[in-house]
Order: C-alpha cells, then structure tokens, then sequence
C-alpha cells in the first residue's frame, strides 16, 4: 500500500511539472534591475517573434534609448548595441514588420508591453523595437480630454478605473499593439523612467539590457504565484 501511495505522489508530482504554462514570460536584466513579463497569447504574431528573437539572443547588449518621465521606456534598437554616446536612435530594425493586432480588451495601463512603430498607414508594429508603459495616473476629466482630443472613441469603464487607480498611456490605445505585460519587477521601470536623458531622450549613460525566455518550471512557478495574487493585482491571465 505504501509503495503504491508513493507512486501516485510521485505521478501527480511529475504531473504539476510537465504541466504547460498559459502564457510564455521573458526576463528583462538592467543595472536598474529586473523585471518579467508575460506575453499575450491573444497577439500571437507579436508573441511568437518576440519569443524568436529573444532565443537568439537578439536583445542582449541593447539599449533601453529613448525614456521619457510619465510615459515610457523604449528599447531593441539593434544599431544600439554598438552607438556611440550622444548619437540619435530609433531607426535600427530587422526589414520587417509584423502586423497590427488591436484587442478591445488589451490598453496601454502601466507595465504593458507595446510594439513600435514608424508612421506606416495600416499600423503594422517594428519587428523587433518595444516600449514598456510608464504612465501616469489619470482623473475622470483628464479621461475625458483624451478621448476628445486624441482618441475619438469612448473607453471602456473598467478601463478608466484602471487609468485612475495605476496609471497609464491611454491616448496610445489602437493605434499601437500591446502584446504583454510586466508581471513582477516594476520598480525597474519606474527607474528607468527618471534618468537623464539628451534633446533626444536618450539616457546619459547607456542602459543595456540582457533578455532571456523563462523555462517552463519557473514559468509553471510563477503563475502559481500570480493566480495567488489580489484580483485587483493579479495581470490579465486570460490574454
């Protein structure tokens, strides 16, 4: 009986670490810290090519080149790597591009992943440049002003008690792709946010980062963790 109880233990045991995770997550490593996000599987091609080039080491030694206070922190310029100090970025890319995916339910709130992009008629994302959503907090009015002037649609409630309650970019919604999420480690962008910067918001002194995907026992981990999260905390699970 004994023996067979073991089993069993050790069967569920190598059951809960096979198991799949939901989501993929990535690392993102700065002198500023660290931070993981989650990435959306309802924004497939954004996910997949992320996840591409992050297995090729695509990402490590570039720059976080443009921050702005309030705002956010933009990176995966590939000519970053190797610029000299003072020298304008932005430009560097991969040749292509990956298609819009605009989610009524995925907005621009504080720790979103977004894709970049140049001004291209069909809003089709950078392949390989990002932002992270530093933002600020917003009141009703404010809301309002915004959905006049820059977004000509209205937002939803549940959206507009999230720009109030933590902040975020919302004049940036679907007319850029969020793709992901930071889902612990924001302090490392609310650092990066602050630091001095040139007429051009690139940092003084160059932020490097190194990103790496999570393997599947830390991911199983994490989520664990996050599902014992508040709800009102907890990260949107179910993109």
């Amino acid at each position: 009986m004994r023996k067979i109880l073991t089993l069993l233990l050790s069967l569920c045991l190598l059951s809960a670490f096979a198991a799949k995770p939901k989501h993929q997550y990535v690392r993102v490593k700065t002198s500023y810290g660290e931070c993981i996000i989650m990435l959306y599987n309802t924004t497939p091609q954004h996910r997949d090519n992320f996840v591409k080039l992050v297995k090729k080491g695509f990402y490590n030694g570039v720059l976080f080149h443009r921050v702005i206070k309030s705002f956010m922190i933009q990176g995966g310029d590939p000519d970053s790597k190797t610029a000299a100090p003072g020298i304008e970025l932005g430009n560097g890319d991969v040749g292509y591009t990956i298609p819009a995916e605009f989610r009524d339910s995925l907005f621009h709130k504080k720790g979103v992943l977004g894709a970049a992009r140049d001004d291209n008629p069909k809003m089709a994302s950078s392949g390989c440049q990002f932002y992270i959503v530093e933002g600020k907090k917003f009141t009703d009015s404010l809301l309002d002003s915004v959905e006049i002037k820059r977004l000509h649609f209205k937002l939803p409630q549940w959206q507009r008690e999230v720009y109030k309650r933590i902040g975020g970019s919302p004049h940036l919604d679907r007319k850029y792709t969020v793709f992901g999420e930071v889902v612990n480690g924001l302090p490392m962008v609310d650092s990066i946010s602050v630091v001095p910067g040139d007429k051009n918001n690139r940092p003084l002194t160059d932020i490097k980062m190194t990103v790496t995907l999570l393997k599947r026992r830390q991911a199983r981990r994490l989520e664990k963790e996050l599902y014992l999260m508040d709800e009102k905390d907890r990260p949107a699970l179910n993109q």
